[in-house]
């Protein structure tokens, strides 16, 4: 037998593998992620949050449909690139240069460390150009409520916010030209926005198999009519470290088989 028969061999072997495998895409909302994250998790440096992603999503494939296993397309990831205005400070009486923050630097190299893995890609919008920082609305009711008074204000009192311009419209793209081209029989997005709505009936209607991840975030009843499925991997609280001892540290080439020679880390 010779090479070229050789080769033909293993490929057709490779396929009919892949013909046993759930095709697999894992849309992550970043913003919601992290937030979720934070919560759940406590605060982390930004190599020990993209590990804990990348073992996070990898969970998500460890969890069989029915009698078949999950084979990863891509795992689509959607933020925004850290500000770099300058914005004033209520309480400080002063401008905030971005660039400077900590929340910068952390942004930059989480997204950087998501760039370096394999099968990630990127897909950034940008933040509106009405931001600033405000009071939180838990410190609002006591003020309105006459529990505080305008002198117990501290610095930690206020928040920055800032609207994400183009980031819904990336998800709902993407899990149109999934569903339209075939490219996968099932979807799970990681969110707890209901603006996913419309794009999961579309997904359903191409016969995607769509599942929504909250993180345990309590989502809207009427939502469960447009998902197949409901699925978060992880415990609150518990298995998060056996999680990543298996998960954190494998290679995600060398355990995801993979068809795709190219190159998946893309930003837009």
């Amino acid at each position: 037998m010779g090479l070229a028969e050789i080769l033909g061999l293993f490929y057709l072997l490779k396929e009919r593998r892949l013909l046993f495998l759930t095709r697999t895409a894992i849309l992550v909302d970043g913003g919601f992620y992290r937030k979720r994250a934070a919560y759940l998790w406590g605060q982390k440096t930004a190599e020990e949050r993209a590990k804990e992603l990348t073992a996070y999503c990898w969970a998500h494939l460890h969890n069989k449909d029915g009698s078949e296993r999950r084979h990863l397309y891509r795992i689509f990831y959607y933020d925004c690139e850290p500000l770099d205005k300058t914005v004033y400070h209520p309480f400080l009486k002063r401008n905030v240069v971005m660039k400077n923050s900590e929340t910068y630097t952390w942004t930059l190299k989480f997204l950087n460390e998501l760039r370096e893995k394999r099968k990630f890609a990127l897909r950034l919008g940008e933040f509106s150009s009405v931001v600033g920082y405000n009071l939180r609305a838990s410190v609002t009711k006591e003020l309105l409520m006459g529990k505080r008074t305008l002198e117990d204000l501290k610095e930690d009192d206020f928040i920055f916010t800032g609207q994400q311009k183009g980031v819904d419209m990336k998800i709902g793209i993407d899990i149109a030209a999934l569903a339209y081209k075939k490219q996968v029989d099932q979807i799970i997005l990681i969110s707890g926005d209901s603006d996913f709505v419309p794009a999961a009936k579309l997904a359903r209607r191409e016969r995607i198999d769509f599942i929504l991840d909250p993180m345990w975030a309590k989502i809207k009843p009427n939502l469960f009519e447009h998902i197949d499925g409901l699925a978060s991997p992880w415990k609150k609280k518990d298995g998060l470290a056996a999680a990543l001892a298996q998960s954190a540290d494998k290679p995600l080439e060398a355990e995801v088989p993979s068809t795709d020679v190219h190159s998946t880390q893309q930003s837009e």
